[in-house]
Parts: structure tokens; sequence; C-alpha cells
């Protein structure tokens, strides 16, 4: 498919789509912020929608946390220690922590917090199957017994999903969303002022006591509020929200279209930079538990079908500068990333002799329901060109062109495609999950408690483990590799190839963090 093609389908999609109105940029104490999407979710346990893990860096906050460099730091803990040759693990909170309606946050609160994050979490779930016994011995102290020791346990829960909340919202079925937002992070979710598929309101958590030692960095050392108030509002249309940007009806837009960065680029005291060095690998995620594509067979004729250099190529061939191929498990260039069986994923493909090799798989010309937000641009043009290519290798493909928000909440459903049910989703893979196995939810086999999709692979569930296990990076490298080859005859998902997205704010926004948006630390001088 031609990319002019897939842009002016998107531009008529957008057009339909009303924008929020909103006004000139507010003074110093007041950010207003274009989100990639509309926040639909508010548990970032249910979800992983990047929306949903955004809001969750503003509302909550972790025991632990990421630095720019990827190294661990202490957030909501003041320290731990470690006995019993590492299975017996003592953490203990830092002073002043408050949950946002007041009540002071307790070590038996963050036992059920971890509880429940570890059920839906791939690197929580590892942790939690080490564990012999978690407890809150005092109000301040986390105790782990585990069976074996385990290293990684800081880097379980220094993950953005692992939120800290009241033992009464921890209670909450893992598999549902908890009913309010109370978190104890540096801003408080205005629940008023949500107006639901365009505008969202952050104010700043004046109880918050920010750590006092440290370097703020990423998510990690003094979160430092600097602002009142975040006003997030959704903008559909790609160029209205670039005029928005140059008018300075917006103070920073997450993800401007690509295909608008050189216009951006010209925008008066505009900078935009890419911030987020974990890329977004396009997702086109199986459901394994409906027909077709819960035979293997169907689903490496769709991995072997897809030419990642064309799949980019309609997502940022504006770009190509931004985009990478020959994309496997893990980022191209980073420790874990491997090139074994990448070649699958070149072009120019055979259709005839995919089409009989569908045919050999077992297809029989069965609809198949794809999922793909037409809001959402990059996700738009992916799916575009994915679905012409799975229309030219013989899927008879019924395309529903839907909201972001409508495919986080349609993805969750297990029913048979004559109650609601879905074939294939487009998204993107991003974050941490992008260089290491451990919190990677695309290639974990452990069925109904697996990400949307809900694959079985007990192979691939043994490499996942033994990595944790392995001595050393040249150990978990050749787990990594066992499990690209492992993945390209079981597909979880078809990789479509990478790119980075660069964000665009103005030049009065100073010092704004490294990684996924943040809103503390950051500074407006209008």
């Amino acid at each position: 498919m031609k990319r002019r093609t897939v842009l002016k389908g998107a531009a008529a999609v957008s057009a339909v789509l009303a924008a929020p109105r909103i006004s000139r940029a507010d003074g110093p104490k007041t950010v207003n912020f274009c989100p990639q999407a509309d926040l639909t979710s508010l548990d970032p346990v249910w979800t992983t929608a990047d929306v949903t893990r955004n809001y969750s860096l503003a509302v909550y906050d972790t025991l632990y946390g990421y630095d720019a460099q990827f190294q661990i730091q202490p957030q909501m803990v003041e320290g731990h220690k470690v006995e019993d040759d590492g299975k017996t693990w003592e953490l203990t909170l830092r002073d002043g922590l408050s949950f946002h309606d007041g009540q002071k946050v307790l070590a038996s609160d963050c036992v059920a917090s971890i509880q429940r994050f570890g059920k839906r979490d791939p690197f929580g779930e590892a942790l939690m199957k080490r564990v012999q016994e978690i407890s809150a011995p005092s109000d301040t102290v986390i105790r782990f017994k585990l069976d074996k020791p385990f290293p990684l346990l800081r880097n379980a829960l220094a993950q953005v999903y692992c939120v800290m909340v009241p033992n009464r919202l921890a209670q909450t079925d893992p598999f549902k969303q908890m009913p309010e937002v109370v978190g104890s992070g540096p801003f408080k979710f205005v629940a008023d002022e949500r107006i639901p598929g365009s505008r969202s309101v952050f104010a700043k958590n004046t109880a918050y006591v920010p750590r006092k030692d440290g370097v703020a960095s990423f998510n990690a050392g003094p979160k430092i509020v600097n602002v009142d108030r975040v006003v997030w509002n959704f903008i559909p249309d790609p160029a209205t929200a670039s005029a928005a940007l140059q008018q300075r009806e917006i103070d920073w837009w997450e993800n401007p279209s690509l295909d608008l960065l050189s216009q951006i680029r010209t925008y008066k005291d505009v900078v935009v930079t890419v911030k987020d060095r974990t890329g977004e690998i396009g997702c086109l995620r199986f459901n394994q538990l409906n027909p077709p594509f819960d035979n293997a067979a169907i689903r490496r004729v769709v991995i072997a079908a897809m030419d990642q250099k064309e799949v980019m190529e309609g997502v940022s061939g504006a770009e190509p500068s931004l985009y990478k191929t020959d994309v496997g498990l893990f980022v191209p260039g980073t420790p874990m990333a491997s090139k074994v069986g990448v070649e699958i994923t070149r072009g120019p493909k055979d259709y005839a002799k995919l089409k009989k090799d569908l045919a050999a798989a077992g297809y029989n010309g069965e609809k198949i329901v794809v999922l793909a937000a037409s809001n959402f641009p990059t996700i738009w043009a992916e799916a575009q060109v994915a679905n012409d290519i799975l229309t030219k290798t013989g899927f008879n493909v019924d395309l529903q062109a839907l909201d972001w928000g409508t495919v986080v909440q349609r993805r969750a459903s297990r029913e048979p495609l004559s109650k609601g049910g879905w074939n294939i989703f487009y998204t993107y893979l991003g974050g941490f999950g992008n260089i290491s196995p451990a919190p990677n939810i695309a290639i974990r086999g452990n069925g109904t408690s697996a990400w949307f999709g809900w694959p079985t692979n007990p192979k691939m569930e043994g490499l996942y483990s033994a990595w944790f296990e392995a001595p050393d990076q040249a150990a978990q490298q050749k787990i990594c590799e066992q499990m690209q080859i492992a993945f390209w005859q079981d597909p979880t998902y078809a990789p479509l190839g990478m790119y980075d997205q660069p964000t665009a704010y103005q030049g009065y926004m100073h010092d704004v963090p490294d990684g996924w948006p943040q809103f503390y630390g950051l500074k407006k001088t209008i």
C-alpha cells in the first residue's frame, strides 16, 4: 500500500473527529499537554496502555524507580537490608508518605499492592513465584521471605505498574479496574474535571514529600513539582494539534505526527526531540483463544508475510532516520537483542506462495476481526499497511476502525466473534519490555494469565524462567537467542519494525524529563 493512501485515509478519519476547544496556554503554573490518546483506564495494573502508564507516573508512586540509565534507585523506601544468603529482604518505608485521602502509607498497603501487581505483571509474577511469604511486621517494614535468592527483586518493584494504593483498593480483583483513584504520588487526579474523550486534569499534591537525597532522573530521585495544574487536552486530529502548538494553545505535544515534524521544526521556539530511547515496536497481536489464530502454522504465515520495511515506511516514511527494521524481540543494538531469524521479516514477498501456505496451514477463508485505532496516527498507519498485506495473503479481513479507548476495552474480551470478540489488534510495544525479557508482556505464554491474546507456550515460559536464573549477561543473551528461535515457531504477535517517537514542546518549557511524559521536575517560564 502506498504511503500517500495511508495518510489520505488517516486524514479522512481525523477530519470527522471533533477536536476540543482550548484557549491560549495559561501562565507558568499550568501545563497544557496533548497526550497520545484519551485516558480511558485509570488502573495501571489492569491495562498496559501507555497513556495510563503516563497518568500513573503522576498520580501513583513506586517503592523503587529507574533512573535514565535504567539503574534502580530507592523511591518510597528509605532503604533495605538482605539476609539469609539473599532469601530474606526487609524494605523500610521513608517518612512522610501519605495517600491522597490523607491516610498514612502503611507497609500492609504496600504488601497488598505488590500482591495485586504480581497477579498481572510478568515481572511481578516472576517475583511472586519465588516468594514464600510477604508480610508487614510493622507499619514501616515490608518483609520478603524467598524460596531462593532473587537479585532482581528491586527491579521488579521498580516497574511503573507496581503502584502503591490503600489496602482496600489493592483488594480489587486484578482483572477488574479499581473503583477510585487514590495514589500517593506528586499529583492528584481531578475526577470532577474529567471530560471523557477530551480532557483530564491533575493538581499538585501539596502534601507530597519528595525524597531529600539523590538526583532527579527519569522516575527516580526527588519528584519536585513546580506547577499547580497539568491539563491533558486530547486532540485527535494531528493538524489541529499542530496548529495549537504553533499558536501556543498547548505547551507540550506528546506524540506529534511524524509527517508533520518538518513543519513543526519551523515553529518559533518549539523543541522537537526524542526523549524515550526504548522506542516503539509495531505489534500485530493475535488472539489465540479464537480460530484461526489458535493455529501456530497460520500465525507463522502472517509472520512470513509481514515486511517490516514496508510497514515502517507507511508509519514514518517522512522521517526514515527514525525507524529500524530487522527487529526481533528486543530493540536492535541493546544487550538482549538478537538477529536470529529476522530475515523472515524482510521483503519482497511472494503472495502467491503465501496464499498456498495459508491454505495448507488450514485457513478456510473465515472472517477475521481486526481492531485498529483510527484516532492514533501511527497505529492507524501500521494497521492500513499490515491489513493490506493480510488481504493480499488471502485473509478475509473485517477491519474495525475504532478510537483507541474502545480498542483498549475491546481487546480485554475473551468472547468468540459472535459475541464481540476479536482476532487481531494493533499496538506498539514500548518501555522496559523492549530491552529486557523480565517485564516483556508480549512474549509470555502463560495462558489465561498472559497479556491480551492469552497464548499458552510452555517452552517459552521455561526459557523465561531460566533467564532469571542465568549467572551473567552472556548466559542471558544465549537464552534470549533461544527465546527468539522459539518465538518464530510459535509467535504470539508479528513484530512490524520499530521507530523512535519524538516529542515537541515550547521553548519556555525547561527541564523536561527524559523517558516517558512526566510533570515533576519541569519548569514553565512563559
